[in-house]
């Protein structure tokens, strides 16, 4: 059988190794290959609340969809990864939304855990700014989302952005992996 294919809404190496081992963990005996696609989400560059950051997700996985049947054939699944931030119990919060597709256009969706933003990295969220951006700016790094973002640097390291991801891509993936229960 061939490996299946996984279209990921994404060229960011952290989100295609968080993908790699996501399904490596929920499929262990089949094989796969990974293709991430650079995709807009259709929302704001700094996605605000669960709606806004869920709809970026889904319209990262519908890209890469789309994507990777210009080669010939849809893939067997897709995925978008989208971080936002919200406002929860008076701090600026951070998570990201995972949204899974399986063809022929089943849906799953799954969240990340969250965490309070620090306040001098939440007032340049809150004024406009990218967190990848504030991130950079706060911790004197350059590109930092496209590594260990925001909860990497707060957590120094303990949880990387990877990691992050994993655990909430095998959590979408779950209806994919007991099919039976889903039906």
């Amino acid at each position: 059988m061939p490996p299946l294919t996984v279209a990921i809404g994404s060229e960011n190496l952290t989100k295609i190794d968080a993908a790699r081992n996501a399904f490596s963990a929920a499929f262990p005996s089949t094989e796969f290959m990974f293709f991430g696609y650079a995709c807009e989400s259709g929302v704001s560059p700094q996605p605000l609340g669960d709606e806004e950051t869920r709809k970026g997700a889904r319209n990262r996985a519908l890209a890469a969809a789309t994507l990777h049947a210009r080669g010939g054939a849809a893939p067997d699944f897709s995925i978008g990864l989208e971080g936002g931030c919200g406002e929860e119990f008076g701090a600026l919060n951070c998570y990201a939304w995972m949204c899974v597709i399986k063809k022929p256009g089943t849906e799953s969706f799954s969240r990340t855990g969250t965490f309070e933003l620090p306040r001098s990295v939440a007032e340049l969220v809150r004024s406009g700014m990218e967190l990848g951006e504030a991130d950079d700016r706060v911790f004197g790094r350059v590109g930092s989302k496209n590594f260990d973002g925001a909860v990497g640097l707060l957590t120094k390291g303990a949880i990387t952005r990877t990691v992050y991801y994993e655990h909430a891509l095998v959590l979408a993936l779950a209806p994919f992996i007991s099919e039976e229960h889903y039906l």
